[in-house]
């Protein structure tokens, strides 16, 4: 459930720090503020802004609050596809359709609680989210990294930061790309007109940075490689459609008439990093599910 309100800035408000100002006027820490602010659920004059935005009168403020649900963090036992495992982190091939953790609708059942079942986990980041290192969305099979202890946990954090971890995809998508190659970088925030969709924005949007390759051309869509520079969320979903490819499958920024795929055709299928306990280096790849194979087949045997 959303909460919504809303407020116009008069003149005790004029010149305040907007983080500061909404902390303030609600029962939330200035952290908390900040954080929404990010995300895009706190707007001014219906716009993103930054944390130091300083208010003028007759701004208007309006805040998008999801309300918090309780969940469930009970081991639930399920099948897990391990492709690595030492006794500091493992790496599980997710298929589609998975929820990484628990969230608004999804209170049980997700990816992490069947890795509570299976192992002992990281809690440094918090409860909800115990030894998830990276994530992928739910429509997206693939390789995650997942952290059994808060050292090793807080080490792969700071790789993933300063982009030390390889993460490589495959996907399909719409249309046939002309260059054998090419980076997209376009900078990625919340769409002020969708909150549920993100979108290329120079308005407060992070830096984006894709790579990608072609591996196949068909009639109507090409087999591509991608890797991530930066993890913004949907990133590659995004950008693939920016450039006016879109990810076949995709509900939420592809076409109607696409492939017979329930979720989107993006499988990441690649992670290389540095163990950060013994300094090996490790690379792990997962074959593309059964369904992508599938339609592969036929696009090629598709005169």
């Amino acid at each position: 459930m959303e909460t919504k309100k809303s407020w116009k800035i008069a003149e005790d408000g004029v010149g305040e720090r907007v983080d500061k100002h909404v902390a303030a006027h609600t029962n939330m820490s200035r952290q908390s503020v900040q954080t929404l602010i990010k995300e895009g659920n706190i707007l001014v004059n219906n716009k993103q802004v930054k944390n130091n935005y300083v208010l003028a009168r007759d701004d208007e403020i309006s805040i998008a609050i999801q309300e918090r649900t309780s969940f469930s963090l009970k081991p639930e036992p399920m099948s897990l596809d391990v492709r690595y495992e030492d006794e500091h982190l493992l790496i599980v091939n997710k298929p589609r359709g998975l929820v990484v953790h628990p969230a608004p609708g999804h209170a049980t059942g997700t990816l992490l609680h069947g890795l509570l079942a299976y192992t002992s986990l990281s809690d440094v980041y918090g409860e909800e989210r115990q030894g998830i290192v990276h994530r992928i969305d739910k429509d997206t099979s693939g390789l995650l990294l997942i952290a059994k202890h808060n050292d090793v946990h807080e080490r792969l954090a700071e790789q993933l930061k300063h982009r030390n971890i390889e993460r490589k995809y495959k996907a399909i998508v719409h249309g046939s790309i002309l260059h054998e190659k090419g980076t997209i970088d376009a900078p990625i925030g919340r769409d002020p007109k969708n909150r549920k969709r993100m979108a290329v924005t120079d308005h407060h949007g992070k830096e984006a940075v894709t790579y990608f390759q072609v591996l196949e051309r068909f009639q109507d869509y090409t087999f591509v490689e991608c890797e991530l520079v930066t993890g913004r969320t949907h990133q590659i979903r995004v950008h693939m459609a920016y450039i006016g490819h879109p990810v076949a499958g995709d509900p939420l920024y592809g076409r109607k008439k696409t492939l017979p795929i329930d979720g989107q055709a993006l499988h990441a299928f690649s992670l290389t990093f540095v163990h950060p306990m013994t300094d090996e280096t490790i690379a792990i790849e997962a074959p593309l599910p059964d369904d992508m194979v599938k339609e592969l087949e036929k696009l090629k045997n598709t005169p």
